[in-house]
């Protein structure tokens, strides 16, 4: 072979590998005129894309391509081993979620073969919360095994950095007057002490030592999650309960577990199990974030110990003014609020501005937060300091 024909066939591999990748994005009926002809691995590929994507291009065309998933569970669970074969977990994560939302595969979640062969993951947890007052016996096992997967998978990637961060928030809202000297808190004992400044040494005279205080075993802060378990929150339902577990198994901070829609229910004794937690929501219905907050406002006996946590999108259902006077009275009493439009990585939510906006002129700005910014918010609030607000809410 020549040098030109090594040219040749080097500069054709990258049009047919396009042609390739145009054939499998745009299916068969759509990608007539590529002339590519996909066969083994991709042939399969396709097949496990078309069954999915490839029912009716559009409404009115009659085009209306033969694939699909049926209603069996055996051909779904077919399919289900198909793309976890041919793609990568996160990709089977969005297929798992359009095929639930395309074509309506909710009900088969409730046989334990179908959930046996899914890939776990936070919107699979928020779709069989949601199924199950539904759930037969003999799924509820399977189902509760599946779930667990997925808080144990948070757990370890959460638990050590969240319980360093608040651990270290804990020692440094201690302080203390007569600190050692590797506790000494050099920015405020400077501030504190600026009026006794010598000039003519161009230093500070530390008259009064202010220093991090070590957080003993004893109860430091009371932290309350307030958890709007409307269907739009599933997301921030499943991780707010693995830091409510998280949080609970720290000495030094006594959590309280609140969840609410038109109804307020109290899970703080199942904390020692997330599961429990999430199995105990009830997701979907309306929303009354003024009752709710009364029933937490009514357990709080430190505020100016207490982190209060309300997780919403803040579409209130019941009485706007009296949410807000709550907020507003919870803040004078010293209790630092903190108000998450949403607790995921789903990027931002949908929110009522409205309110974001009231509670933002009362000092309890509102903002959506992840799982890995949570710490860090938790650390500002017990520590009195500003809170890191994303830049984007």
């Amino acid at each position: 072979m020549t040098v030109g024909e090594r040219h040749g066939v080097a500069e054709a591999d990258p049009a047919r590998e396009r042609l390739r990748r145009w054939r499998l994005v745009l299916g068969a009926d759509a990608a007539d005129g590529t002339g590519c002809a996909l066969s083994g691995r991709d042939a399969a590929m396709d097949g496990a894309l078309a069954a999915l994507y490839g029912k009716g291009d559009k409404p009115g065309t009659g085009r209306d391509r033969s694939a699909g998933l049926g209603a069996s569970a055996p051909s779904v669970a077919r399919w289900l081993g198909d793309i976890r074969t041919y793609f990568p977990s996160s990709v089977v994560q969005v297929m798992q979620r359009d095929a639930i939302d395309r074509l309506g595969l909710a009900t088969l979640l409730l046989e334990p073969e179908m959930l046996e062969a899914v890939e776990a993951d936070v919107h699979l947890v928020g779709t069989l919360l949601s199924l199950n007052k539904a759930m037969p016996a003999t799924t509820k096992e399977t189902a509760r095994a599946v779930v667990r997967k997925v808080v144990e998978d948070l757990e370890k990637r959460l638990a050590t950095r969240t319980r360093a961060t608040l651990t270290g928030a804990l020692d440094r809202s201690a302080r203390v007057s007569r600190p050692r000297h590797h506790d000494i808190d050099w920015n405020r004992t400077i501030a504190a002490n600026l009026k006794h400044y010598l000039p003519e040494y161009r230093t500070v005279v530390p008259e009064r030592l202010i220093g991090y205080g070590r957080a003993s075993r004893s109860v430091k802060k009371e932290v309350v999650l307030c958890i709007d378990q409307s269907g739009s929150m599933v997301a921030s339902v499943v991780h707010a309960s693995v830091f409510g577990a998280v949080l609970a198994s720290m000495r030094s901070i006594s959590t309280r577990l609140v969840v609410f829609d038109t109804a307020v229910v109290d899970l703080t004794d199942q904390l020692d199990d997330p599961v429990d937690v999430l199995f105990g929501t009830q997701l979907g219905g309306g929303t009354d974030i003024n009752r709710a907050l009364a029933y937490c406002q009514s357990q709080i006996t430190r505020p100016t110990e207490t982190v209060v946590v309300l997780i919403s999108d803040l579409y209130e259902g019941g009485i706007r003014n009296e949410m807000l006077k709550r907020v507003a009275a919870m803040k004078a009493s010293g209790v630092q609020f903190v108000t998450l439009l949403a607790l995921s990585d789903e990027g931002a939510p949908a929110y009522d501005r409205e309110h974001a906006a009231a509670l933002a002129a009362l000092g309890a700005p509102a903002f959506a937060c992840t799982p890995d910014l949570f710490p860090e918010v938790m650390a500002a609030a017990i520590e009195k300091r500003p809170l890191p607000i994303p830049d984007a809410a």
